[in-house]
C-alpha cells in the first residue's frame, strides 16, 4: 500500500455534470455536424426539444456524457445521412429537426421553406 500511494500525484473529485453542461457538451457536438453538413451545402437548425433529448439519452450518472456522441449519431447523423442517400435532401437545402411529438424520441427533418420576401407597402403611383 505505502508503494502505490507514493505513486499518486494528487486526487481529483469529479463532480457529477448538470444539465446546462450536458446542453453545452451537445452543443460543441452539434457544431460539429452543421460544419459537416455546411461542406455539403446544407443548413441544419435544430429545435430547442430535439437538444433537449439529446442531452437526456446522451447523460448516464455512472457514464458521464460519454454516451452523448451515440445520441448524436443515433438520433441525428444517421437518419439525415439516411434521407439524403433517399434523395429528400440535398445541397442548398435548410433542414429543421424536431421531435414527432412531445412524448415521441423520434426526431423528424424537414425542408425549412424559403421566407416569400413582403410586398413593399410603398404606395404605386397611378397615372391619370
Amino acid at each position: 500500500r505505502p508503494e502505490f500511494l507514493n505513486r499518486v500525484d494528487e486526487v481529483i473529485v469529479f463532480t457529477h455534470l448538470k444539465e446546462e453542461e450536458i446542453l453545452e457538451i451537445a452543443e460543441l457536438y452539434l457544431k460539429r455536424v452543421n460544419e459537416q453538413a455546411a461542406a455539403m451545402g446544407i443548413v441544419l437548425e435544430l429545435s430547442d426539444s430535439v437538444k433537449n433529448l439529446l442531452a437526456s439519452e446522451g447523460y448516464d450518472p455512472n457514464l458521464g456524457a460519454r454516451p452523448l456522441r451515440r445520441a448524436v449519431q443515433r438520433f441525428i447523423e444517421d437518419p439525415l445521412a439516411e434521407e439524403m442517400l433517399l434523395g429528400r435532401f440535398q445541397s442548398g437545402d435548410n433542414i429543421v429537426a424536431d421531435l414527432a411529438d412531445e412524448e415521441s424520441k423520434t426526431v423528424i427533418f424537414k425542408k425549412k421553406e424559403a421566407e416569400e420576401p413582403k410586398p413593399s407597402k410603398k404606395k404605386e403611383l397611378v397615372k391619370s
